[in-house]
């Protein structure tokens, strides 16, 4: 009798639990365990060979409805979330491919560069610049001042001499982009104090303008605790009304190069 309760009981619950979920929730469940059996149904010897088609019906389940990962039996759910990861790396590779844009750099010219400036220490960009134009050689001033070979130690005062001799009064932002499951973007902003890397302000937009961040650099320090310099990479995003908001505090704007540290 008391097993029979039991039973009885756990069938309301069953019955109850299927009333709550939705329609669309029940029917990605019975595709997922038919896709399952499907799986089941083509086993041979011990271990469950999954194809790619297998994946993809399973990695498109869950970004519809996390929750199948509990009636999913032939993989783990870690397995299934990793095969979401893989997805996600692979769309934004095929997203950010190659579309044209100026042509790569031979890499028989990027290394006599290297040589002609390792040979040739007193030449500077024009100069090496001008010498391949006499071989021939198309290239770009710019091109040539990449690949050039960096030697001796800057003549002015460096990015690390800067930053240690002016810690407390220096401060850095960066925006940078947070993919959320569903491959969307979000763009997260950052600034830091460097005095005792004290973060000052972080905030999330979808849609960063100059305006949105020059509201943040106000929200970051309020009143006179603005600090005297404020270290950014070049982002376009940064505009007019950044800038605009930056001298009326009174910050000193120091946009690094690419080879700061």
């Amino acid at each position: 009798m008391e097993r029979a309760m039991i039973a009885l009981l756990t069938w309301l619950l069953l019955a109850l639990r299927l009333r709550l979920k939705s329609r669309a929730r029940l029917e990605a469940e019975i595709i997922a365990l038919r896709q399952q059996v499907i799986v089941l149904s083509r086993k041979s010897g011990s271990r469950v060979r999954l194809r790619n088609i297998d994946r993809l019906v399973f990695v498109c389940l869950y970004r519809l409805f996390p929750s199948i990962v509990d009636a999913i039996i032939v993989v783990k759910p870690e397995t299934l979330i990793r095969w979401h990861r893989r997805g996600f790396r692979a769309y934004w590779h095929w997203r950010s491919r190659r579309r044209g844009g100026r042509p790569r750099v031979d890499h028989e010219i990027r290394a006599l560069i290297r040589r002609m400036s390792k040979e040739n220490p007193l030449w500077g960009t024009p100069r090496i610049h001008g010498e391949l134009l006499m071989l021939g050689i198309e290239a770009s001033e710019s091109t040539v001042g990449r690949y050039m070979i960096r030697t001796g130690r800057p003549r002015s005062q460096g990015w690390k001499a800067f930053l240690r001799n002016h810690a407390n009064a220096v401060a850095s932002i960066d925006l940078f982009v947070v993919r959320t499951i569903s491959f969307r973007l979000l763009y997260a902003l950052v600034i830091l104090r460097h005095t005792r890397r004290q973060l000052a302000r972080i905030a999330v937009t979808a849609n960063p303008t100059a305006e949105w961040i020059a509201n943040q650099i106000t929200e970051a320090f309020p009143w006179d605790t603005a600090p005297r310099y404020l270290l950014r990479d070049r982002d376009c995003v940064y505009g007019h009304a950044f800038t605009k908001r930056m001298r009326a505090m009174g910050i000193r704007d120091r946009p690094i190069t690419t080879r700061s540290p």
